[in-house]
């Protein structure tokens, strides 16, 4: 039994071993992209090129000498990307596009997604089973097949080259309904009927029956959209011309075209545009290994 539970701990342990390395590996190209972003401008085309700064390495090292002065410029050389990239482009303008057409896509599609999960799991109508599946299919279709279609009714609406021919289009999921669903069909069928013996109405029951119940479902739909949005290329580039209306990746694209060789500025960009998801994944990762648990039924 001893060895047993040796031999038990020990697999664990290799288990922890080979995930610890999995994570390191997937990490190094954000770790990557953080750290040629700060580094000095003569320093980031070196060959081998440096895996640790030399603002990471010589700062303290400077500082303890009472080399004050060389270790600032060391500070603002490692700044020297995120000025040029804030004072020289319109960072500002692209970030603030992305950040208000991906709070308003995710927040469009919990809530549009929500109603129909809510009808196609807990309601009863004709067809209700074929209609979800036709819907289920259209997932098959390739999105890049939809881009004329949609391009021509955003034209024909009148929108094009402003936020609303971006956002329109991403303010339903096919997936996050299917998604949804799964959630709310785990939820017992007596807890709506309890609500609607106390007089809830119909909207009263998917408000506070099932949206507080599918919160794990609403946070892993919520973190999905907002990551889609937030790094959608091709329809922003195509809907959208003006650079005032251009999302954070379009804009990073102009950079690129722009100053092929300037790394450090481009670095600084994508830096920029990954700390929102960082920020989103940990404020909600709880959300992905938590189980949906449910109230228990009134009585």
């Amino acid at each position: 039994m001893l060895k047993n539970m040796k031999a038990s701990q020990v697999g664990l342990g290799l288990i922890y071993l080979v995930l610890i390395i999995w994570a390191v590996i997937s990490l190094i190209p954000l770790y990557w992209v953080f750290t040629t972003s700060i580094q000095q401008p003569e320093e980031v085309q070196i060959m081998p090129p440096r895996f640790i700064p030399s603002v990471i390495s010589q700062y303290l090292p400077l500082k303890m000498s009472g080399q004050t002065e060389r270790a600032q410029e060391l500070v603002n050389g490692a700044l020297e990307s995120y000025r040029l990239l804030f004072q020289k482009t319109r960072i500002s303008r692209w970030f603030l596009n992305s950040l208000m057409i991906s709070l308003t896509a995710t927040a469009g599609i919990l809530f549009l997604d929500s109603m129909a999960a809510f009808s196609f799991a807990k309601k009863q109508f004709p067809g209700r089973d074929f209609l979800f599946w036709i819907m289920v299919g259209t997932m098959t279709i390739p999105g890049q097949v939809l881009l004329v279609p949609l391009f021509m009714v955003v034209r024909e609406l009148g929108v094009v080259n402003t936020p609303w021919a971006i956002l329109l289009p991403q303010l339903s999921m096919v997936f996050g309904v299917f998604l949804l669903r799964q959630f709310m069909l785990t939820v017992p069928s007596e807890l709506m009927e309890a609500a609607r013996i106390d007089g809830a109405s119909e909207f009263g029951i998917y408000w506070r029956v099932m949206l507080p119940l599918a919160k794990p479902g609403l946070a892993t739909l919520g973190i999905l959209t907002f990551t889609s949005s937030w790094n959608s290329f091709l329809w922003p580039l195509i809907a959208v011309q003006k650079s005032e209306w251009f999302t954070l990746p379009v804009g990073l694209k102009t950079l690129q075209d722009q100053n092929l060789v300037n790394y450090g500025l481009l670095m600084s960009g994508a830096a920029v545009a990954a700390i929102p998801m960082i920020i989103v994944f940990l404020s909600f990762q709880q959300y992905f290994v938590k189980g949906l648990t449910l109230g228990g039924v009134k009585g």
